[in-house]
């Protein structure tokens, strides 16, 4: 795919409230904004016409601290705003409470492989014109209370359209909104539609016109989700009649639902995986939504003992990822020295956080990801004596865990106090560690160096997921759930290992009895057999992760997907 063949002067706009776009840059709070920016490298490697938007968080998200009982606190993480990116001198307003906001620009250049390069904008109201609330309204990623939230969104969606403009994108093709938190842009482009035709007010024909113009993908099934607002706080902030005037485009139950905007103004809507797109489709049966399964920036992802193996036998892999598929020709004896490498780099990191010695002869459970309930992170440790009596009896093992709470979730927090109070309890019979501030080069360190990938969500919650994928590129193959992308990408025995079957459950004691002692039969009687006695054959397991699951889970077959389904047809 390359420029020549598409239509260059038409490209595609792409929102996110969160683009994960440099470790040392904390525009990211978790797996959305780095699909965002696996996307976006995607797209440079494959010379997509694509520009990005969103918004620039002076302070980050958050970093976490952990103290003995695992209670998180949270600090901002400031970083050199100029030393990544270049302020352009484009001014735009949108008007919040009805005030004026002013906004600008900083720009960031995503280089791809053979040169091709994205622009990224990330919009900042930060400046002296601004009443001193406003100049923080694009500080921190997901801060604040819902009236920050919605001013956010206002900012992302109508400002970033506004900006585009201003830096002279005329001829967008589509828009492209990356959850519904980008969603307002749709009112941009109404306005737009409204000036041209000369109309005052909106109505059916400029919803049409706009509604070709805009792509939307939905990103979960859990209803925190899905960004939902009062009409009393829409009035007070937002302003904007026609949304009252309009519940058939822009509310639900009442309220201006975001995700239902996006659903009701795009010519294209998909969910992230197949499961996903047939949840997706019987929660909101009356719209059609395809499922573009995600996938990771191959290049991105891959640990560096890998890189060179990879370049060593599948010479061109970067350009394109589908070349993994030739990981089958790797002698084994290659994929364990450069797994071992990667082992060791992770445990040393854990020695420096921790203090905790790990033996890099013993099976190695990775699991990390955001905390959420339904992710269902304590799953392991459901029954502790029987979790015990397997290290005993089948092969000892040692588990590390890395994940962020959101602040304002008391009980996610709790759920890392649980796993604390686990790692006290099995002391010494299974080591188990767990990494605070879970970001980027974390991740990297943890989906190569770990032996195998553990994913316990409550089905049918997992969206798609990608640490997974991230895991397979390195030859880590996955126990897990068979929920998100993994009902895609698991064939038992040969690209990994399922916990349970595939039927949507709820969320109860005898169900968490249930996939626990399903977790640990596996694990018992399946993978550490194999990893004590048949290392061959788990050598074997992780080729095929590679060549079956890193081969085509990545952002260069999803981005194709795109192009031919969504944005150039």
């Amino acid at each position: 795919m390359t420029t020549a063949s598409l239509a260059t002067d038409r490209v595609i706009a792409y929102f996110s409230m969160e683009i994960a776009l440099d470790p040392r840059m904390p525009t990211y709070a978790g797996g959305l904004g780095v699909l965002a920016g696996d996307t976006i490298r995607a797209a440079a490697d494959l010379r997509v016409p694509l520009v990005g938007v969103s918004l620039l968080y002076r302070q980050g998200y958050f970093s976490q601290q952990l103290d003995h009982t695992g209670l998180q606190h949270e600090e901002p993480t400031t970083w050199p705003v100029d030393r990544f990116t270049h302020e352009l001198p484009a001014r735009v307003a949108v008007t919040i409470e009805g005030r004026r906001v002013a906004l600008r620009a900083w720009r960031y250049t995503v280089t791809g492989v053979g040169g091709g390069a994205v622009q990224v904008y990330l919009l900042d109201s930060d400046l002296p014109d601004n009443a001193r609330p406003d100049r923080g309204l694009t500080a921190a990623l997901y801060g604040g209370d819902a009236r920050c939230r919605l001013a956010q969104e206002i900012v992302l969606g109508m400002g970033g359209v506004l900006m585009l403009r201003a830096l002279g994108y005329r001829h967008i093709r589509r828009f492209h909104m990356n959850e519904g938190h980008a969603s307002l842009l749709t009112l941009a482009l109404l306005d737009e539609q409204a000036e041209r035709t000369g109309r005052w007010i909106i109505g059916d024909e400029e919803v049409a016109r706009v509604r070709q113009q805009c792509v939307f993908t939905t990103h979960t099934p859990v209803p925190a989700g899905h960004d939902e607002f009062s009409m009393s706080l829409v009035t007070q902030v937002l302003g904007r009649p026609e949304i009252a005037a309009m519940p058939q485009v822009f509310c639900a139950n009442g309220q201006l639902n975001l995700t239902t905007v996006g659903l009701n103004l795009s010519c294209y809507v998909n969910a992230v995986a197949r499961r996903h797109g047939e949840t997706s489709r019987s929660l909101l049966n009356s719209h059609t939504i395809d499922a573009v399964t995600n996938g990771i920036h191959a290049a991105t992802w891959t640990c560096p003992a890998f890189q060179t193996l990879y370049d060593q036998f599948i010479p061109g892999w970067r350009q394109d990822n589908s070349a993994l598929r030739h990981a089958m020709a790797i002698p084994l004896t290659d994929i364990r020295q450069a797994h071992g490498e990667a082992k060791q780099q992770l445990l040393d990191v854990v020695l420096r956080q921790t203090g905790v010695v790990m033996d890099p002869s013993v099976l190695t459970i990775g699991f990390a990801r955001r905390v959420a309930a339904y992710k269902r992170a304590t799953l392991l440790f459901q029954d502790l004596d029987r979790l015990t009596g397997i290290a005993r009896t089948a092969g000892p093992f040692q588990v590390i865990y890395a994940g962020k709470a959101h602040p304002n979730d008391p009980g996610a927090k709790q759920l890392i106090q649980h796993i604390f109070q686990a790692i006290d309890t099995l002391k010494p019979a299974i080591r188990v560690v767990y990494l605070a501030n879970y970001e980027w080069t974390v991740a990297q360190l943890l989906t190569a160096g770990c032996d195998v990938w553990l994913n316990t969500p409550l089905r049918p919650l997992e969206a798609s997921g990608t640490s997974g994928m991230k895991a397979a590129v390195n030859g880590v193959p996955s126990l897990s759930i068979l929920d998100g992308w993994w009902v895609e990408g698991h064939v038992e025995g040969v690209t990994g290992w399922s916990i349970g079957d595939s039927a949507p459950v709820r969320d109860d004691a005898q169900q968490r009895l249930t996939d626990s002692a399903s977790l640990y039969d596996k694990l018992q009687q399946v993978v550490l057999p194999l990893y004590y006695q048949n290392p061959t054959a788990l050598t074997q397991i992780m080729r095929q992760a590679i060549a079956f699951n890193g081969s085509h889970f990545n952002t260069h077959r999803m981005l194709h997907d795109y192009v031919l389904r969504a944005y150039f047809r």
